[in-house]
């Protein structure tokens, strides 16, 4: 690319980032951050370890927002100079920080969608196995795997709050991903996943076709009041079949929380005491209830529960196809990928991008 081409790409970032400036409310930002910092720096602020985490993340979360879009305005403003001065011989040395810019433009651009009110925070991803049989039991277990590993690749932290295995894969686990905009990143995972494949399960060596449902939810704070009514909620304990230590497998600690109304159940067997996997599943619940509340603001939770799609042909979002040719295709965006053993390792952000940007489209 040579000097000219350049200039116009730098000169188009600077115009585009100047016409999204106004929109990322960065003032309204700034105050709040000046207000975080304030509550820091009062005497006993760590006295109340939640309040004062949930203040502190915050803090850090609008410091990296603030520190990114001054920085990239700064570096294009000062790129596009050096640029103008610049001989074609000295403009060779540039380039390596003119791709830099554009990989944090594209990365900067992606954030500036996530303006939702849960999009900033953590999220509860739930995995449920669908039709499929065995088939469909490995391929929820490689869903789990490959959320982890995403995860991981953001630097998320991950915790397993409930997990139900089965000798060929999984039937239900639910995980609780922590870190910046991972509820607005993921929530773009929320539906029916399709693998069409060999299958490893079958002597024919026949094509299977196997479903799992996912559900992604923000992570509330325990202090967040729905309004449940107690007597709403049902409360079973059991013996926890997972892993955990003697003390967790030979004890009634397990809980499974059953909200009446919608015949919606949520379960905790992770935690070594049952008072922790109740508080666990309890966050669990009102968790889901939100994102039903989310998907459909307009209705009764009554009326919510009935749009639950079933994980079967049909009603899926995303069909990850490994035989007879390799792809993956995201049926909402259209966006397509060749390689899906890239996409099990976790490399998701071609989906959540497009997903973000056709939501913000269709507003």
């Amino acid at each position: 690319m040579n000097r000219s081409e350049l200039l116009d790409r730098l000169t188009t970032l600077q115009r585009e980032l100047a016409d999204l400036w106004p929109t990322l409310g960065l003032a309204a930002d700034q105050s709040a951050l000046a207000d975080a910092q304030t509550q820091m720096q009062i005497a006993g602020f760590w006295d109340d370890p939640k309040t004062a985490q949930t203040v502190s993340q915050t803090a850090a979360r609008l410091e990296k927002k603030l520190t990114l879009w001054q920085d990239l305005k700064a570096d294009t403003d000062g790129l596009l100079e050096l640029l103008k001065i610049s001989t074609e011989a000295e403009t060779s040395e540039l380039l390596p920080e003119i791709s830099s810019l554009t990989e944090r433009w594209a990365e900067a651009k992606t954030q500036a969608l996530l303006s939702g009110e849960y999009d900033a925070g953590n999220a509860l991803v739930s995995i449920f196995v669908g039709n499929g049989g065995q088939d469909a039991e490995d391929f929820s277990l490689t869903l789990l795997r490959m959320y982890l590993r995403h995860a991981e690749q953001q630097s998320w932290r991950t915790q397993i709050i409930d997990r139900s295995d089965t000798d060929d894969g999984l039937r239900s686990a639910t995980v609780s991903i922590q870190g910046d905009y991972a509820y607005g990143r993921l929530r773009s995972e929320h539906g029916v996943h399709r693998l069409i494949r060999i299958s490893p399960f079958n002597a024919k060596g026949l094509r299977q076709t196997s479903f799992a449902r996912v559900e992604v939810m923000p992570e509330i704070d325990d202090n967040v009041d729905l309004n449940l009514d107690p007597s709403d909620i049902r409360v079973d304990v059991f013996r926890s079949s997972g892993p955990g230590g003697q003390s967790v497998n030979t004890t009634d600690s397990a809980v499974r929380l059953t909200y009446l109304p919608l015949n919606l159940t949520v379960s905790c067997q992770n935690e070594k005491s049952q008072q922790q996997n109740k508080l666990a599943a309890m966050k669990v619940l009102k968790s889901r209830l939100l994102q039903l509340q989310l998907e459909q603001r307009a209705q009764e939770l009554s009326e919510i529960r009935g749009e639950v799609m079933a994980a079967a042909f049909g009603s899926q979002i995303r069909t990850y196809t490994l035989q007879p040719y390799k792809l993956v295709k995201d049926h909402r965006t259209d966006t397509e990928f060749t390689n899906p053993d890239k996409v099990f390792d976790g490399h998701l952000e071609p989906f959540i991008t497009a997903y973000l940007q056709h939501e913000a489209q269709a507003e």
